[in-house]
């Protein structure tokens, strides 16, 4: 929760994990979820991060529009910047 107000207040527009969740699976996970959705924060979970280099990116993401749903599966490509 302290982490998702660090978020908030700073501005961030996006936050990416590569888990399944931004929150852990109790109370306090849904709080976190809240405190970002609430900020209009958008959240990708479950991203393979596997190999990337700390570099600078453009973050191309693309979710399945679902009607009369919450969230969706996306393809997430990351275009080197530097």
């Amino acid at each position: 929760m302290d982490g998702a107000r660090w978020i908030v207040n700073r501005g961030i527009r996006l936050i990416g994990i590569d888990y399944l969740s931004i929150g852990s699976y109790n109370k306090d996970g849904l709080i976190t979820h809240r405190i970002l959705l609430e900020a209009e924060i958008v959240v990708l979970e479950g991203l393979n991060l596997y190999g990337i280099d700390p570099r600078i990116y453009e973050l191309i993401c693309l979710p399945l529009k679902i009607v009369g749903a919450e969230g969706a599966p996306a393809r997430a490509v990351l275009i080197r910047r530097d």
